[in-house]
């Protein structure tokens, strides 16, 4: 399962949001997302777990749990759907 994580602490490495998952289970990878031009962490990620019950349940023992003074918000990631965006752009 893929696991959307908002509201990060700029701060926080990938490293430490994969340690927060592994309690709850095998995580196959991580990804903060970084803006392309300053490296900096836009304040949210991805967390992929192998197992959907183990996924799902740290996202109900994450979600709202303080993580380096900012409570975090976690759920499961939808998925991306670029021609809606790109619909939306051509209506401007």
């Amino acid at each position: 399962m893929n696991i959307y994580v908002g509201n990060l602490h700029y701060g926080l490495t990938e490293d430490e949001l994969k340690e927060l998952f592994e309690e709850y289970g095998e995580v196959m990878s991580v990804k903060i997302i970084t803006d392309k031009y300053s490296g900096r962490s836009k304040g949210y990620g991805f967390v992929e777990m192998s197992d959907d019950k183990e996924a799902q349940k740290a996202i109900e023992n994450l979600n709202e749990t303080e993580v380096k003074g900012r409570n975090i918000r976690v759920n499961q990631a939808r998925e991306r759907d670029d021609n809606s965006r790109r619909e939306d752009r051509s209506r401007y």
